[in-house]
């Protein structure tokens, strides 16, 4: 039994035009702008007009429930915030083009992330430590659908972790604005209200994601694979391949392909659509 789930902005009409493509067992709307396609026999029709649409979709073979899932752990930096927090860090200190370009780089697996971490952290070397307040301040939006989707995780029980490359500045705040269970991130060092351009402690990368999950789920008692696992780079791969349910949240293209699904046109709130 296959659903298949589609969403966005950009669909219109109602579920016929679906039933003539696909000849589901049933079709319903939840929302405006989703619907799903119950038992569908063959999905590559749907993906390929979804796709010409500039709609999500994701086949659920079988369909998902939030019964199955004990732990919701996200990414930080373009996943649950809609900003890379060091490269703004970086545009203040005037050094933006340098740190983006690493940071790209990094994200989509081309440098080692904790070589590309620490060159970018040193080019940030005598910064102000009230930037990061600015960053915070100012530029740090939510991503579309955040906090509905945490909303729901409380509803169902779920444990909720953000696990980020990114620095605890931002992890704490977060995890207190948005009564998240626990936060796990690098710390900058700081000396005389000025960034030194180093990292205090072992550096929390790819590996260190992965097994900050399994050992929430462990705490849990449960399996990895009761983990949602959402995120947008390679350094979150490691930690969605153990997940039951790996989500690439508008990711670089190695991340998607190696995803259950991907969402490129809908809000974090989309993922809500994709459980019973």
């Amino acid at each position: 039994m296959i659903d298949v789930v589609i969403q966005g902005t950009a669909l219109h009409g109602g579920a016929k035009e679906w039933e003539e493509l696909t000849s589901p067992k049933g079709v319903s709307r939840p929302l405006p702008g989703v619907i799903r396609l119950h038992d569908v026999r063959q999905s590559d029709g749907v993906l390929e007009r979804a796709h010409q649409l500039s709609l999500d979709s994701a086949v659920l073979n079988p369909p998902r429930s939030w019964k199955e899932f004990r732990v919701l752990a996200m990414d930080m930096d373009s996943t649950l915030i809609t900003i890379e927090c060091i490269d703004q860090l970086a545009d203040i200190a005037g050094v933006g083009t340098q740190v983006a370009n690493i940071t790209t780089a990094a994200m989509r697996g081309e440098l080692d992330f904790q070589q590309a971490l620490r060159a970018r952290v040193r080019l940030l070397a005598g910064l102000d430590v009230s930037a990061l307040a600015t960053v915070y301040d100012e530029r740090l939006r939510l991503s579309p659908g955040a906090t509905t989707l945490l909303a729901a995780a409380r509803r169902a029980g779920l444990k909720t972790v953000l696990v980020s490359g990114g620095f605890t500045y931002f992890t704490r705040r977060l995890q207190e604005r948005l009564q998240l269970d626990s936060e796990l991130a690098n710390s900058l060092e700081v000396i005389d209200g000025k960034l030194t351009g180093e990292v205090e402690g072992a550096i929390v990368d790819a590996h260190a994601k992965a097994r900050r999950v399994a050992e929430v789920c462990r705490d849990l008692g449960c399996p990895t694979d009761a983990a949602i696992v959402v995120g947008d780079g390679a350094n979150d791969l490691e930690m969605m391949a153990i997940a039951g349910l790996s989500i690439a949240y508008r990711a670089k293209p190695r991340v998607q392909s190696r995803a259950h699904v991907a969402i490129n046109h809908s809000g974090l709130d989309s993922i809500v659509h994709l459980l019973d």
